[in-house]
């Protein structure tokens, strides 16, 4: 699905949608359909896995990106200011459910729902990082000469207060303290424990 926000007109949505198609499923076969009747336009596209020449199509998040960066393009070529960023480069870690268990959700069978945010280490780890990579834009902003770059590092603090409730000087506090595993002893059997290994002088080793 290729989708913009509401406003954008419909038809160059539909007109960009099928430049990325042209360039991205070429050699497969696909079908697309607009649907404009709702908040935000946007194309469904079905692809046919395999291409005339049998290789299979398998996108990974690093395609995923790609396309997303090749479908703003398309639109940049239509006149529309679009840019492919990256969910944590806006400070955002939502959760987004397949579409079965929002079908689920909606007719009451969904017995596990998940949260709507990520909580993991590892998601808070990346929005930390991504948080001090805009700690430091910030910062080389705010020495530069020009007055409109430093009126750009004042939006960027206002974007990390807002979106990360930090000022620049202090988004490495997002940073997760690290877990340390405390070494815990292995107990030991009693039957082991009364076992001790002692030497007699001019004799072989004995146990008691």
């Amino acid at each position: 699905m290729l989708s913009m926000k509401s406003g954008i007109d419909p038809s160059i949505v539909q007109r960009a949608a099928r430049e990325f198609a042209q360039v991205e499923l070429a050699g497969h076969r696909y079908v697309m359909v607009l649907h404009d009747h709702q908040a935000n336009p946007h194309v469904h596209i079905s692809v046919r896995a395999e291409s005339r020449e049998g290789k299979r199509l398998n996108p990974r998040k690093a395609d995923l990106q790609r396309w997303r960066e090749a479908f703003a393009e398309k639109l940049r070529g239509w006149g529309i200011d679009a840019e492919a960023t990256r969910q944590r480069t806006r400070g955002e870690s939502r959760n987004y459910e397949p579409i079965w268990r929002i079908k689920a959700g909606l007719e009451g069978r969904l017995r596990n729902p998940t949260s709507p945010e990520k909580s993991s280490v590892a998601s808070s780890e990346a929005r930390a990082d991504v948080a001090e990579a805009w700690a430091h834009i910030a910062e080389g902003l705010s020495r530069s000469d020009s007055a409109e770059d430093r009126q750009l590092a004042e939006h960027v603090d206002g974007f990390l207060s807002r979106t990360f409730g930090v000022s620049s000087s202090r988004a490495p506090a997002l940073r997760p303290e690290p877990q340390v595993d405390m070494p815990h002893e292995k107990p030991r059997a009693p039957q082991q424990a009364a076992r001790e290994i002692v030497k007699s002088p001019g004799k072989s080793e004995i146990q008691r």
